[in-house]
């Protein structure tokens, strides 16, 4: 058994997910990646700017490896891809509060500025966004997947109806003519 199987699976939504999943991971590879090109030194709190965040060695290295995790992600799909972005999206709330509780302190190893904390809780508000979308609200449609899930009787009876009005009308037999 793995962690979605009770969950439903829907094409339409899958999009949202791997949409998510790509366009953050796309964006965390190239600021890792640029770190890297900018030979800042591994763990140096002073770190370097680049696109307009602070950045080690440490940091961009952490943010290449969940970039692919999240391209990952997107080529799978469906309810794994909705699951990676809530849990890396609540990883990065975590990690923004962590990290503004360690700025200007010697224990900020990644170099965190401000707008590294600003940055990481834009990207998890947008992956936890991407992640729940459609799958996490109290008006979910009578034909959303997760809707359907949580309320299987109501959505019997509503299949029941919708299968019952759609057939054709019931005609009794035609009636026989006696013969003379």
């Amino acid at each position: 058994m793995q962690l979605d199987d009770h969950l439903p699976v829907d094409n339409r939504l899958s999009k949202v997910y791997r949409f998510g999943a790509g366009l953050m991971g796309l964006v965390l590879i190239v600021f890792g990646v640029l770190g890297l090109l900018d030979d800042v030194s591994f763990l140096s709190q002073a770190g370097k700017r680049i696109a307009g965040l602070n950045s080690n060695g440490a940091l961009s290295s952490i943010s290449i490896g969940v970039g692919v995790l999240l391209l990952i992600g997107m080529v799978i799909g469906g309810n794994f891809a909705s699951t990676l972005n809530i849990c890396v999206g609540a990883a990065f709330l975590v990690s923004g509060f962590v990290n503004l509780a360690l700025l200007d302190t010697d224990s900020n190893l990644l170099a965190f500025k401000m707008s590294n904390v600003l940055f990481s809780f834009a990207v998890g508000l947008l992956l936890l966004f991407f992640g729940m979308y459609g799958r996490v609200t109290g008006g979910l449609p009578h034909d959303n997947p997760y809707w359907r899930q949580r309320h299987p009787e109501e959505a019997r009876r509503e299949y029941e109806a919708r299968k019952k009005a759609s057939a054709p009308p019931h005609r009794p037999p035609p009636r026989r003519i006696p013969q003379h």
